[in-house]
């Protein structure tokens, strides 16, 4: 009996510390409009999806512009050096956390959402209020057109535009292309995703084999990425070593 108590107590214990481990907090540093790494730990915000550090956007006046780059950068303009508290929900494969994280009290998600910086992801409807309050107000992104972030990671060509700006087919092409792909937008995301010959799209990660030897050619389809699962996201595969 004494063993089945400690046995008990040593999983009561376990348990404790895997939920608390699943709490972090800290001054974040910015990756993306919708992740961040406070330390060790990689986030990614849940529920919502930002544009992708690459991705263009057009704006109200028609003009396309590096509209991934603008909601990371508003989003640590608005936290600037707070803490953050965040809450895991649970861990992706490539042992990034997706969490619920507050500042001072405000979910950031929400904020985001209701900013025009995200779009809130039908897994769960934590956000749909706040995505229609900021498509009414013609907020961020909504100002002028673009692709859902998830439809433009898999450069889904059959993905309606979003925004209150209309478009024409030339337009529409253009938005599922990404900056241009001579350089990373970010040293955070340097990894090259390249398509061969075959049309194969083939990753790359910094120190690779054939890093270096990688040239990337924005009108051949290459692009960067973020991190791997964002790459196998988008149907590329790792290089073979």
């Amino acid at each position: 009996m004494l063993k089945i108590a400690l046995s008990i107590a040593t999983i009561l214990l376990a348990a404790t510390g895997i939920a608390s481990a699943a709490d972090v907090t800290g001054v974040p540093h910015v990756i993306s409009g919708g992740a961040v790494n406070i330390g060790k730990a990689r986030l990614r915000l849940a529920a919502i999806a930002a544009p992708a550090l690459e991705q263009l956007c057009v704006d109200a006046a028609g003009e396309r512009w590096a509209c991934g780059l603008t909601a990371r950068d508003e989003l640590a303009k608005y936290v600037g050096s707070k803490p953050w508290a965040c809450q895991s929900t649970r861990i992706e494969r490539f042992g990034r956390t997706i969490a619920k994280c507050t500042v001072d009290g405000e979910d950031i998600a929400k904020w985001l959402v209701r900013s025009g910086w995200a779009v809130a992801l039908r897994i769960s409807h934590d956000y749909d209020a706040d995505e229609t309050e900021a498509k009414t107000a013609k907020a961020g992104l909504w100002a002028g057109a673009f692709i859902a972030p998830p439809e433009w990671r898999r450069r889904n060509k059959q993905a309606p535009v979003l925004g209150s700006l209309d478009v024409n087919p030339a337009s529409r092409a253009l938005l599922l292309r990404g900056r241009s792909a001579s350089k990373p937008p970010s040293p955070e995301c340097a990894i090259k995703g390249h398509v061969n010959r075959s049309g194969t799209c083939i990753y790359h990660v910094p120190g690779g084999r054939w890093y270096a030897r990688v040239s990337m050619e924005p009108d051949n389809g290459d692009r960067w990425f973020c991190s791997k699962e964002e790459a196998e996201l988008a149907s590329c595969r790792e290089t073979k070593r």
